[in-house]
C-alpha cells in the first residue's frame, strides 16, 4: 500500500485538499487499490480558509516519514493564517524530511511556497499562484519560475491555481502507480 500524507496548514483551501483525498480514495476503491491517504497538521484541529475545521489523523510530531511514500500540500489564504503554519519550523522540517527520503511531493497553488522556503525547490523549476507577489517570493527562494500550469521537476510537483488541482492529484497518482491506472481513475471520476 502506498501511503500519501496530506499536510495541512491553518488557512488551507478545502478544494485543493479535497482533490488529493478524492483521487487517492477513488484509487483505493476503484483503481488499482494501492493507495491510502492520511491527514496531518501542526495541531490536531486545522481550520481552513473560510473557517471550516478538520480533525486530522496525525500531528506533525507523530509522523515517521519512512511510513509514507508521498507528501501532498494544498495552498491557502494568507488572511486565514496559512503562512503561520506553512512557514513554521515543524512544517518546513517535515517537507525537508520527505525530500531527504526521495519521496514525491505534490503542491497546489501557493503550496509551492513552503516547499521553496524549506529549500527543496532551490535551483529547481517550479510555479505558483499567478500573482507578481507570489511569483517573486518563489523566485526569491531560488526557484526558476516557469509560466505554465503544472511543473514537475525531480519528483516535485508545483502548480499555479485551484484549476490545476485535479490534474496535480492525478499526476501524483501516476507517479505512485502507473499512467494507465491514473487515466483509469481520471475516466471513472469523469475528468
Amino acid at each position: 500500500m502506498k501511503k500519501v500524507l496530506l499536510l495541512l496548514a491553518n488557512g488551507f483551501e478545502f478544494f485543493e485538499a479535497s482533490v488529493f483525498i478524492d483521487v487517492i480514495g477513488w484509487n483505493l476503491e476503484e483503481g488499482d487499490n494501492s493507495t491510502k491517504l492520511y491527514t496531518c497538521g501542526v495541531t490536531k484541529e486545522v481550520k481552513s480558509s473560510f473557517d471550516q475545521t478538520l480533525v486530522v489523523d496525525y500531528r506533525i510530531d507523530e509522523i515517521d516519514v519512512n511510513d509514507f511514500d508521498a507528501l501532498a500540500l494544498p495552498g491557502g489564504f494568507e488572511v486565514y493564517g496559512f503562512y503561520n503554519d506553512a512557514y513554521s519550523d515543524k512544517f518546513l522540517d517535515l517537507i525537508r524530511a520527505f525530500r531527504t527520503g526521495n519521496k514525491v511531493i505534490a503542491s497546489i497553488c501557493v503550496g509551492a511556497l513552503p516547499l521553496a522556503k524549506s529549500g527543496v525547490l532551490k535551483g529547481k523549476n517550479g510555479t505558483t499562484y499567478r500573482s507578481t507577489v507570489r511569483r517573486e517570493a518563489l523566485q526569491n527562494f531560488g526557484v526558476n519560475v516557469l509560466d505554465q500550469p503544472i511543473v514537475l521537476d525531480d519528483q516535485l510537483i508545483t502548480s499555479w491555481n485551484p484549476s490545476t488541482a485535479v490534474d496535480v492529484a492525478l499526476l501524483l497518482l501516476e507517479l505512485l502507480t502507473t499512467k494507465e491506472n491514473a487515466e483509469k481513475v481520471r475516466k471513472l471520476m469523469g475528468f
